[in-house]
């Protein structure tokens, strides 16, 4: 037989990194990894379902769901905030549109991702699915996994999204999302590791939707976690798919990433360090990238006497990856017009920060974009990429410098670590309001109610049998 008839590429002395990956995500249980790596897998269920929440609302959500409730099919999984049963794979991708919808999720800032959003819908679309013999230990143990994966998948790229064209919170996610799945629904090795070849026929994300400011920018990880469901689906009735995934001949190292991807670095420690630990967590609803600039502002607020309306100019120095994603083209950056490219501006929502004191959801709304101070202020931003800044931090989330003159003179502040960063964590107070703030804007009948019962739910989950409890808190806030 040929080889390749086996999924085999033709340097096949050591197996594909999927089947180590396989192997990892069907053995791994809550039991068998410290406590801190559980806290950080409900952590991270819980501020995605918030954001879930927060972007209930958000442009393009009302779309998607009716579609999905206009084709109608068999009741297997929730819509978060609605409560409509559909096909899992429907909720999955609808719930990661909406988890990604105000770009308040996690971010990784040295992988330079988006890790849950995908994970936790998928995950949670195949817990519904099995039924009650998913519990809830499963459903952390499958977080956990593919959180780790998605993570690790970004840490071994030494290639960057601007020059790679994809962005790797959809690209690596259909990956994670798919181990999540495969070990919620308690595939063994063999089954996991055709699943994830399943999804590498389906995988994507393309970085050219932040240029274009298009709706689709917050679809992509929902395509990733409708693509996981699937896949774990396809491969439990026995649909075959690729085998040598991540470093065959034409696996996904070397045609989306250009070779560019070390697979050691995702075998190393896998199963006994746990990458997925050093997740951020965003306190403002945008781009992770203009985050640090965000902060530095907030500081030079600060400064006694402060007036922004008497700012004259403002210079940014940041890597040249968030040169390229939050600060050009100029024109688009200084004067959005679309909350999308608001998202993805720095000199925006250095503005918010400098005049408001915060950068909140309603500062993407089409009112707030039309503010004449806001765009004033916007217009007198000017971003650099650093070249000092590029050669230490080129691969990672930028850290910034902001210079501002006023006529009193120069102000200047340096972030290195944004807040969220676990070198710069959020407090429980910070994470409790982040909640009740998400729960509000997505329309919430009760949201501190409903914030209270959402955390409960997670922090239940471990003794759960089943997912209803946390599927409940995601729907009982919305009806009166």
């Amino acid at each position: 037989m040929n080889p390749k008839d086996k999924g085999s590429s033709t340097a096949d002395a050591r197996p594909d990194l999927a089947r180590d990956v396989a192997e990892f995500g069907a053995g791994l249980t809550i039991e068998g990894v410290p406590p801190e790596v559980v806290a950080a897998a409900s952590r991270n269920i819980a501020d995605t379902l918030a954001c879930a929440w927060a972007g209930r609302t958000a442009p393009g959500v009302d779309e998607v769901m009716a579609l999905v409730k206009g084709w109608g099919g068999k009741g297997e999984a929730t819509l978060f905030c609605d409560g409509t049963r559909v096909p899992a794979h429907h909720a999955a991708w609808v719930n990661g549109v909406m988890g990604h919808a105000r770009d308040f999720d996690d971010t990784h800032d040295a992988a330079v991702l988006h890790a849950g959003v995908s994970v936790v819908p998928a995950a949670l679309a195949a817990a519904e699915l099995v039924g009650p013999d998913a519990t809830g230990a499963d459903i952390l143990a499958g977080v956990a996994a593919g959180l780790e994966l998605t993570c690790r998948l970004g840490l071994a790229t030494s290639i960057g999204i601007i020059e790679s064209g994809f962005i790797y919170s959809a690209l690596f996610g259909y990956f994670g999302a798919t181990l999540a799945a495969a070990r919620v629904a308690r595939l063994d090795a063999d089954t996991t590791l055709n699943a994830l070849g399943i999804v590498y026929s389906q995988a994507s994300g393309t970085h050219q939707v932040t240029r274009d400011a298009a709706l689709t920018k917050r679809m992509q990880p929902g395509f990733a976690a409708r693509a996981a469901v699937l896949s774990v689906q396809m491969s439990r009735v026995g649909i075959r798919g690729a085998r040598a995934v991540f470093e065959g001949e034409d696996g996904l190292f070397r045609t989306y990433l250009r070779g560019r991807a070390d697979g050691q670095r995702v075998r190393a420690g896998l199963g006994s360090v746990y990458d997925f630990l050093d997740l951020s967590y965003k306190p403002h609803p945008c781009c992770r990238f203009n985050h640090a600039a965000i902060d530095a502002a907030m500081q030079l607020r600060a400064t006694p006497g402060f007036d922004a309306s008497a700012v004259s100019a403002i210079i940014a120095r940041v890597n040249h990856q968030a040169h390229e994603a939050v600060c050009t083209p100029e024109s688009v950056r200084k004067a959005p017009r679309e909350g999308v490219q608001a998202q993805f501006s720095l000199p925006y929502t250095v503005a918010c920060a400098l005049i408001d004191g915060a950068v909140r959801i309603d500062h993407f709304a089409p009112e707030a974009l039309e503010r004449a101070d806001l765009r004033a202020l916007a217009g007198r931003v000017t971003c650099l990429a650093d070249p000092e800044i590029e050669r230490r931090w080129g691969r990672s989330i930028s850290p910034a410098q902001l210079v501002v003159e006023t006529p009193t003179g120069t102000l200047e502040a340096w972030v290195e670590f944004p807040k969220g960063h676990p070198r710069a964590p959020m407090s429980e107070a910070d994470f409790q309001a982040k909640a009740l703030d998400c729960l509000s804007a997505g329309g919430a009948v009760d949201p501190e109610t409903g914030a209270r019962v959402l955390a409960g739910a997670v922090a239940d989950l471990p003794a759960r049998q089943g997912v209803a409890a946390l599927i409940g808190a995601m729907i009982a806030p919305a009806r009166p």
